[in-house]
């Protein structure tokens, strides 16, 4: 598991390795995660956009914008959490991920960056 911790924002991450498949006569390797993004602080926050950058062995550096996380913004409580699960296809069987989000104090409307510890993906066979 990877985890960090950024203004009392805790994100912790569980990778799987899905299998392969081909797709345009080529091999891809499917990687799950899931994360759990957890309020330490005393305000309630809200997440309202994610950055990527997606690592792949056989590929450039893939950047990833967009609104929210699944099609949702959630609002997480004090002491509260809230877990989604995702996925990546890469060209490699070696891979990573790392990123932020972008989140809301909503008391003082602050908005903030919250870092995405970087996580690894690894096919089982790929891994001497």
């Amino acid at each position: 598991m990877f985890t960090q911790v950024t203004k009392g924002i805790r994100v912790s991450v569980q990778t799987t390795f899905e299998g392969t498949f081909f797709k345009n006569y080529k091999m891809h390797y499917a990687f799950g995660y899931t994360i759990t993004i957890e309020n330490q602080t005393k305000n309630t926050v809200q997440l309202t956009a994610r950055h990527w950058d997606i690592f792949d062995a056989l590929k450039e550096i893939e950047t990833v914008d967009g609104e929210g996380v699944i099609g949702k913004k959630p609002v997480i409580k004090p002491n509260k959490s809230h877990t989604y699960s995702s996925g990546c296809l890469l060209a490699s069987p070696i891979g990573a991920m790392k990123g932020h989000y972008n989140m809301v104090n909503l008391a003082s409307s602050e908005e903030f960056e919250v870092n995405i510890p970087t996580f690894k993906f690894a096919a089982p066979f790929a891994i001497n």
